[in-house]
């Protein structure tokens, strides 16, 4: 695989590689550092990728609808193409296991061909016509026509989690592109050579499909000056982010620090709260008791929407369900997390967990943790509400295969709790029917709280649709309205322009008289094609 990897920027449709300072990714398991070593990018060669971004951006929104659906279509087609080198790759780099590789590879090319149908449809563009009145006393209307269009350069960070489908083709990057919107990414240090194959495969569709080149870009850097400084660029028009809430904070900070502030959206941190109502607890605990172990252990816990906290009513029921996590828990092996640091922090989280007054073990795994392997144990505990709410950092997530259950001895006491609670992705119900008709108080108070409830299943496993919404209130994420998953995410990068008494062959085409594209528009206010 080596052979095949330079360690390079892809610059436009160049490489680049500048810079003195070098780097190389650690293999997840073993600890030995792979070869190329991958270089820290200069400043010149930011300056460069982002001068290239813009001047490739007009070009770039000119194209046709059908043209950037077609490029999307050529980016799955060309990750798909990398066969079994990248999942190999990927695999070393993340210790992710290749079934799971797999998968996601198919969810990333999945994720550019629902925007590429979002793209050819249409009707994203949110296009308004209000005719003239040129009659109208006591003045006349003006013709106004108002739809979104793209903003220009886009910088994505790559995700540590989801090395495919959130990082160089994820979502951020094909639904910029299908906007309009040239990119470039900030390759995540712990998985540079599957970024740079995946790159490798987005700079040949855009040159099937005869795109400018510097559409799309790949910057290396192990550290935080590279990310820092392409925020700070005054070419950047945005941000996209997923990552951890000091992260994600500093770059906003960054941003926001600016002459000219841009949007980070950023996705932080999410503990995604279960609540277990009491019928549903009575019928069937145990088995919510063994996919609640399950959800808390996949992927061993890596996931944004682990379910970190377990909230229910005091009680045999309760308890029985508490013995049932405690069995299935203790018989989860250690696994390798994603890199050292992950596995640091998850264990500096657990400690912290451990040593808090009031907060007791439950259950943990059976199986010793071997240190040469960056493993990580399933560790889940146990409190009361009074515990809970005087000591805020159980609020917070800790990344990882742990999870904490929360005694509450009335209705009222959940009840306050999730008023208390931050902003998370989600929140679960695991309940009947007439549970919720007892506690519809508390759906209305999470519906305030998180961007996404389930109903009698687990947060993990997000299914990307255009209907999937993957944003909740701060610290959960930057912006409430979307993140890096679901078709609306495409709304991050663009902004509503208005065209006031403008000839009709002047007009964007979707928002020309005929509707020659046969979208749905509001036509002086009424919906339709």
């Amino acid at each position: 695989m080596s052979t095949t990897l330079h360690g390079k920027h892809l610059i436009g449709d160049t490489t680049s590689a500048a810079g003195s300072i070098t780097y190389r990714a650690v293999n997840a398991k073993g600890g030995e550092l792979m070869e190329p070593a991958f270089h820290e990018a200069t400043d010149a060669e930011i300056d460069q990728a982002m001068r290239l971004a813009d001047a490739a951006f007009d070009p770039l929104r000119a194209r046709s609808a059908e043209d950037r659906a077609a490029l999307l279509e050529a980016i799955a087609d060309e990750v798909m193409a990398l066969g079994d080198d990248v999942l190999a790759r990927c695999h070393a780099e993340t210790n992710l296991p290749l079934p799971r590789l797999t998968m996601e590879r198919g969810r990333t090319a999945m994720q550019a061909k629902l925007f590429a149908t979002k793209i050819r449809e249409g009707s994203w563009v949110d296009a308004v016509i209000d005719h003239a009145l040129p009659d109208r006393q006591p003045q006349p209307r003006p013709d106004m026509r108002k739809m979104l269009v793209p903003i220009g350069p886009i910088v994505v960070f790559g995700a540590s989690n989801f090395p495919l489908a959130i990082s160089v083709a994820g979502t951020d990057t094909v639904c910029a592109l299908g906007a309009g919107c040239p990119v470039v990414v900030k390759a995540h240090p712990a998985h540079p050579g599957t970024s740079e194959l995946v790159a490798g495969a987005v700079q040949r569709a855009l040159k099937r499909g005869g795109f400018p080149a510097g559409a799309f870009s790949l910057l290396h850097g192990a550290g935080h000056a590279v990310g820092t400084a392409l925020v700070k660029h005054p070419l950047t028009r945005a941000v996209a982010f997923t990552g951890s809430l000091r992260g994600g904070r500093a770059l906003f900070d960054v941003a926001n620090a600016r002459p000219d502030p841009i949007p980070v959206y950023a996705e932080l941190g999410s503990a995604n709260p279960v609540f277990i109502l009491p019928q549903a607890l009575a019928e069937r605990g145990e088995q919510i008791a063994q996919g609640y172990v399950q959800s808390t252990t996949l992927g061993v816990g890596q996931f944004c929407t682990n379910p970190g906290l377990v909230l229910g009513l005091r009680g045999e029921p309760f308890t029985r369900f508490q013995g049932a996590v405690a069995q299935v828990a203790a018989q989860v092996p250690p696994a390798t997390m994603l890199h050292a640091g992950i596995r640091d922090a998850y264990e500096k989280g657990v400690e912290h967990l451990a040593g808090t007054p009031g907060v007791s073990l439950l259950a943990k795994s059976s199986q010793a943790v071997d240190p040469h392997l960056t493993q990580a144990a399933c560790v889940m505990f146990r409190t009361d509400v009074h515990t809970f709410e005087q000591q805020p950092h159980l609020h917070r997530e800790v990344f990882g295969p742990t999870s904490l259950i929360i005694e509450a001895d009335t209705a009222a006491e959940l009840e306050r709790i999730a008023r208390n609670l931050e902003g998370h992705l989600t929140a679960t119900l695991h309940a009947t029917p007439q549970d919720l008709k007892d506690h519809a108080n508390l759906v209305r108070i999470l519906e305030r709280k998180v961007g996404r409830i389930v109903i009698n299943g687990f947060p993990t496993g997000v299914e990307v649709t255009h209907a999937t919404h993957h944003g909740g209130p701060y610290p959960a994420t930057l912006d409430p309205h979307w993140t890096s998953i679901g078709g609306a995410s495409i709304y991050r990068f663009v902004r509503p322009v208005c065209y006031q008494g403008f000839p009709d062959e002047a007009l964007p085409v979707e928002l020309r008289e005929g509707n020659p594209r046969g979208i749905w528009r509001m036509v002086d206010g009424v919906r339709g094609k």
